[in-house]
Formats: structure tokens, sequence, C-alpha cells
């Protein structure tokens, strides 16, 4: 099964934490619509756009694992809202984060850690009543 075009159930839901520590990371039936629309509104216009494979690094988190991984009860990611993703470098990083700034309509989009050259990832969150276009970064 699939959640999009370019994104596997498998790769939207994995995680070597949960592996680890048996964690159940299956989301029900409204966290999937949610991945399938962040996936839908967000992650494939910019695959499209960017022509080339994006690793996605942290996409669904169950409450267990959300709070193994040591984040906030409110972050977009436990509820599938959120995709966590790299192009492979900072500089492609740049490039992903700059064309959703200036292409997409989101929640949230962050520049998580890195430096001047890049981002070490891009996170981008789509809350369908929430698309304020925040921009943060995280250092």
């Amino acid at each position: 099964m699939n959640i999009s075009r370019h994104i596997t159930y498998s790769e939207a839901t994995d995680s070597p934490t949960a592996k680890r520590l048996g964690i159940d990371n299956t989301p029900n039936e409204a966290e999937l619509a949610h991945m399938k629309l962040v996936a839908e509104r967000c992650f494939e216009p910019l695959r499209e756009w960017y022509g080339k494979p994006i690793k996605i690094n942290s996409f669904f988190r169950c409450d267990a694992l959300n709070t193994a991984v040591g984040s906030k009860p409110t972050s977009y990611h436990r509820w599938g809202m959120a995709i966590d993703m790299t192009g492979g470098s900072k500089e492609e990083n740049k490039k992903t984060h700059d064309w959703c700034a200036k292409n997409l309509k989101f929640t949230e989009l962050i520049w998580e850690y890195g430096n001047d050259i890049g981002p070490d990832w891009v996170h981008i969150a789509y809350n369908p009543v929430r698309l304020t276009n925040t921009l943060k970064v995280i250092k």
C-alpha cells in the first residue's frame, strides 16, 4: 500500500526506535487520511519539481513513539500531518526548503539544524484548518 505516488506505507511508518522498543506504529484511519493529505499537498508537488528521490526521515509517530523520541505531544508527526525529509545534503535540503517556502501552502516549514549552507533536514507540516505558512529555524 502507498501513501502517495512516491511514499510507501512502510517508509511512512518505519522507525528504528519503534522496532527496538517494540512499539506498534500503526496509524488509525484519521491519521492515515492526514498522511495522505500532507503527501498529496506538500510532498508530491515538491517531488515532481525536484525530479529525484527524497528520503523520508520521519513521518507518522504514534503517541508511544513520539514520547520515546522525546518529541512534544503537540508534534504534527503525532497525527500524521508532518514529514521530515532530506535530499541527501545540506545544499539539496536548502533547495527543497526554499522551493516549499515559495510554492506550497503549509502549516509550518522548519529548517532543522544545519548551518547557513542548508538544514540537516526539512520538516513540513500540513493541517488543512491551520494553513499559516509559518517558517521556523531550529538550531
